[in-house]
C-alpha cells in the first residue's frame, strides 16, 4: 500500500504504514520505553520529586509528539479515503480520539 494508505479488514482494523513512518514510531517508542524505565529507576532510588516530574514531562512531551503523527498519518490517509469511500462514520471516530487524546 501507498504511504498513508488505510486498510481495513473484515476481523480487524489495521493500517499498513510505509517503512519509514513505521521506523519513525519504533524509534521514538524506544525512545519513550527508555524514559518510563528511566523515570522507574528514579523513584527506586528516590530521586528528587521535581527531578521525577520533570522526566515525567518530557516523556510526557514525547508521547504528545508520538500521537501528532499517527494522527497527522491517520487524517492524511485513513480519514480521507474512507470520506471518499463514503464512510463519513470515520469523522465521529476521530472526533472521538481526539477528545481522549485532549483530556
Amino acid at each position: 500500500m501507498e504511504n498513508n494508505e488505510c486498510c481495513t479488514c473484515a476481523m480487524s482494523r489495521t493500517t499498513e504504514r510505509d517503512a519509514k513512518l513505521k521506523d519513525t514510531l519504533i524509534t521514538r517508542l524506544n525512545r519513550i520505553e527508555g524514559q518510563i524505565r528511566g523515570i522507574k529507576g528514579m523513584v527506586e532510588r528516590d530521586a528528587y520529586c521535581d527531578d521525577i516530574l520533570n522526566q515525567i514531562a518530557a516523556a510526557r512531551a514525547a508521547m504528545d509528539s508520538l500521537s501528532k503523527l499517527v494522527l497527522e498519518n491517520h487524517m492524511r490517509g485513513c480519514l480521507i479515503k474512507k470520506v471518499r469511500d463514503g464512510d463519513d462514520g470515520i469523522v465521529d471516530e476521530l472526533l472521538t480520539t481526539i477528545g481522549k487524546l485532549l483530556k
